[in-house]
């Protein structure tokens, strides 16, 4: 019973912690969903060379899409002309990150630990869509500029849209990853005690390719792998092992690459995916060998202590918000605004 009581509690803890930031990171979300057209997208991924896989990079970090939302997203883009490397590039960064994502990063493992995911997903974004351009053939067919009734400008009011889709789209495509991640995130917090790993294989090579292995087969959204990452290091886990479970969990899965695989192709995907394994072992080596205050400590011990009135009030509301995504959809038109 009292270990019941301690996972609840730890649920409860992680909640209140990262509900005020998710909040605003969904009202970014949406105000992102308007000025981030499809058409906007589509029409600048087109053609070939590093320069799209930049693009793609930096459209693709802060639009708030998960793994599963990005498939069919990418798909569409590479139906309407953009390159494979493009593509790539897109598929690489955007799960990764997001403002809501991002936000939940500061609240639970300090800005430092934020601002450095973001550019691991643009520089892994940049680095894959130029692998696979480097084995994908040149003379790709161009498909012309977009002309589907989908690519025309929506006439529903701007803040319905942003609100729509911040507060209602979003949170049904992330409601139960989210969920999911914050309950695995009490289980291992409530299972698991604290530094449990850290003498035994905390900051080892093996942690990160254990994390490796994990993260690539496993779906994970940006947002809900967060607290679990968090559980991770208060158990032992190297921040920068736990960092590359933060990049090929949301990044890869079982969908995405099959997704991939018809896409860009089978030799394009192989490469795609040695090179994110590469970038995030990378990255994990890196940001384990950095002697900063990451506020990993502060945030890891202290998120139990953050509970005042404000944040109490931005759970129940964020609960509430969760609660609806995960309820049956209705028979309306919700999707990512154009």
């Amino acid at each position: 019973m009292q270990l019941l009581l301690n996972i609840l509690k730890e649920i409860w803890l992680v909640t209140v912690a990262m509900a005020p930031y998710l909040l605003f990171g969904f009202l970014m979300a949406g105000i992102l969903s308007v000025l981030i057209s499809k058409e906007y997208v589509r029409r600048h991924l087109g053609g070939h060379g590093w320069i799209q896989s930049l693009k793609a990079a930096l459209v693709g970090v802060p639009m708030p899409i998960c793994s599963c939302g990005v498939i069919p997203l990418a798909a569409s883009l590479r139906k309407h002309g953009a390159s494979r490397s493009a593509t790539a590039s897109f598929l690489a960064s955007t799960p990764q990150t997001g403002v809501d994502s991002l936000m939940i990063t500061y609240a639970l493992l300090g800005w430092v630990y934020a601002v450095f995911r973001a550019v691991v997903a643009f520089v892994s974004g940049i680095l894959c869509g130029m692998a696979v351009g480097a084995v994908s053939p040149k003379n790709e067919e161009v498909v012309p500029d977009c002309t589907d009734e989908c690519c025309q400008p929506s006439q529903t009011h701007l803040l319905k849209r942003m609100l729509s889709y911040g507060f209602v789209s979003l949170p049904r495509d992330i409601a139960r990853a989210m969920v999911l991640g914050i309950v695995i995130s009490g289980i291992i917090s409530g299972l698991i005690p604290e530094n449990y790993f850290a003498d035994r294989m905390g900051d080892s090579v093996a942690a990160m390719f254990l994390m490796l292995l994990i993260g690539i087969p496993l779906y994970v959204c940006s947002s809900g792998s967060v607290p679990i990452a968090l559980a991770f290091i208060k158990a032992g886990i190297s921040p920068g092992a736990a960092l590359i479970f933060l990049i090929t969990g949301p990044a890869t899965n079982a969908a995405t690459l099959t997704t991939l695989w018809k896409i860009i192709g089978k030799k394009q995907l192989i490469v795609f995916l040695a090179t994110l394994a590469l970038c995030a072992l990378g990255a994990g080596f890196i940001i384990n060998s950095m002697d900063l205050k990451l506020g990993i400590g502060e945030a890891a011990c202290d998120y139990g202590n953050k509970q005042g009135w404000f944040g109490i009030l931005a759970a129940v509301a964020l609960i509430g918000i969760l609660a609806k995504g995960m309820l049956p959809e209705k028979h309306k038109d919700t999707s990512f605004p154009h």
